[in-house]
């Protein structure tokens, strides 16, 4: 399985370091990768940038084992094939990150001093100084959506600027935030503070089109908004339509495909640039070396780290990480899909605690939507430990007999003001089920589709002030579990819905009916 192939344009410390352990090297960067894929049917590993590695490609290498990508996202790969044909797919996290972040001070210092207009002017024989009169980013009121590694990395090239740092992030802990610097808000604070916006938010369904008018309309007048995350997070017309007012300074390089071709924002974006976020000697460098040594590491010692495309073990059932997902997901959104929880605890019964490491990635990805549940253990770690956020596995009590289940806890707050919940399930005739709900026990709730949770002072009427709030909006109630707690002396009412609840539903429910809580819970299967 030595047979690698390197179909792009990546430093050559990746070949020189694979050749001298003993592995046979073709790298071309000028052969287009299905001509080098029919040319080289041996190829037993491929090395890869962002080059489209379809069902295609995977089926003209009959011996290909692993496909590395020299990088951190691998949307141009078809992972799901990949596993079919029982291939591996990796990543190198983390190898562009400084490269992406040094760009966004680049293209801040770029817009403010007029860099560009101002060369294309001066080269042209012009002298229009007082034209291209700029500002200075010191003291300014920087605003980072998404604080993951790109992000800190931001803060940290900030520091010398002596910026005002604001953020928005759901998941990281407020004391990784104050150690950062950073002062968390919430989006809209965020964009009527700021003076500089920066995104490094992945693009998933929960973030497309997130950068829409309602939160444009709140920018100061010749505020930088700066993309260099993914283009489909930004609504380009509600852009279009909020730069006439405001004259917001676009700034980005991403885009629907990259490749030569008109592009959408060019009547809107004062600087484009050819997605350039990793395109630096130094990051180049960094990710051949990285996916050299894991393809090493991989071949010769079995290390499957960075293997995202993981199917699961012999003896655990996709269920059970299906099941730890959804419990999760209810423990966010009961706490508060805008809460900041700060510790995770977990305990597996039934002998699932064997294939912990396998249910610890589903868990972090039930608690925020931009992390990959096919990641394993090490990543969610890592990813838990950049936002401040501690994880324990404690043993469970099979004194308690739940079979194979698990719990899930979520922490908020320190102190004497720490809030929490707790969830547990388990698989019941084949379907992932949650059973317990802080103190409201024996719910066998299935958490698939749609659902309201309200929480409310047991007394009679209570469940009815709650439907009928429900009816109301014409919205059809297709089950109801509504357990007791003795020892609160509340009761929950979870009823599975035939259509979304926005907010408003939920606070006239609240004002209805006196619930203490009420939110809206929708997994999709």
């Amino acid at each position: 399985m030595r047979n690698v192939l390197i179909p792009t344009k990546l430093s050559t410390i990746a070949r020189d370091i694979l050749e001298k352990n003993n592995f046979m090297v073709v790298q071309d960067a000028n052969a287009s990768l299905i001509e080098l894929a029919k040319q080289h049917p041996s190829t037993s590993a491929l090395i890869v940038r962002s080059e489209k590695v379809n069902s295609e490609i995977i089926d003209l290498l009959p011996e290909l084992k692993v496909i590395v990508r020299a990088g951190a996202g691998f949307n141009t790969i078809d992972i799901k094939y990949a596993r079919r044909k029982n291939i591996d797919v990796m990543n190198t996290p983390g190898a562009n990150a400084n490269a992406v972040a040094e760009e966004v001070i680049a293209m801040t210092l770029g817009a403010y001093r007029h860099l560009i207009k101002g060369d294309i002017s001066t080269r042209s024989g012009s002298w229009e100084k007082k034209n291209f009169m700029g500002k200075e980013l010191t003291g300014k009121i920087v605003g980072i959506i998404g604080l993951g590694h790109i992000g800190q990395l931001v803060v940290k090239r900030l520091n010398g600027f002596a910026c005002n740092i604001i953020g928005y992030d759901p998941l990281i802990s407020p004391s990784k935030a104050e150690s950062l610097g950073v002062k968390l808000c919430s989006l809209e604070y965020l964009f009527e503070q700021a003076d500089v916006v920066t995104l490094h938010i992945p693009e998933i369904e929960e973030t497309k089109k997130l950068i829409n008018k309602k939160f444009l309309h709140l920018m100061k007048v010749d505020a930088i908004l700066i993309n260099c995350a993914r283009s489909g997070i930004l609504n380009e017309d509600d852009l279009r339509e909020v730069k006439k007012e405001k004259n917001i300074i676009f700034c980005t390089d991403v885009y629907d495909k990259d490749e030569a071709g008109e592009k959408s924002v060019t009547d809107i974006a004062d600087i484009m640039l050819p997605h350039l976020g990793a395109s630096t000697i130094e990051a180049n460098e960094t990710a051949a070396g990285r996916a050299a040594e894991q393809l090493i590491s991989y071949v010769e010692k079995g290390v499957t780290t960075f293997v995202v495309n993981k199917s699961v073990p012999d003896g655990l059932d996709e269920d059970h990480q299906l099941l730890a997902y959804y419990l999760a997901k209810v423990a966010r959104c009961y706490l508060g899909c805008d809460s900041q929880p700060n510790r995770i605890e977990m305990s597996f019964y039934g002998g699932l605690d064997e294939f912990s490491n396998w249910l610890i990635a589903p868990i972090v990805s039930g608690i925020s939507s931009e992390f990959d549940p096919m990641f394993d253990m090490s990543d969610a770690s890592e990813y838990l430990q950049e936002r401040g956020i501690t994880f324990d596995i404690r043993p469970g009590d099979e004194s308690k007999k739940y079979g194979k289940s698990m719990t899930v806890d979520l922490f908020e707050g320190k102190g004497d003001s720490i809030t929490n919940v707790s969830v547990r399930g388990t698989i019941t005739e084949g379907y992932p089920m949650v059973s317990r709900i802080a103190g409201f026990d024996k719910l066998y709730f299935d958490p698939i589709g749609q659902s309201i949770l309200a929480v409310y002072k047991d007394q009679p009427g209570m469940l009815a002030k709650i439907t009928s709030v429900v009816a109301k909006y014409d919205i059809n109630i297709n089950d109801i579990r509504c357990p007791f707690d003795p020892e609160s002396g509340d009761s929950i009412a979870i009823l599975k819905v035939s259509e979304p609840v926005d907010q408003k539903i939920l606070d006239e429910i609240i004002t209805t009916s006196g619930a203490r809580k009420a939110v809206f819970l929708n997994i999709e299967k």
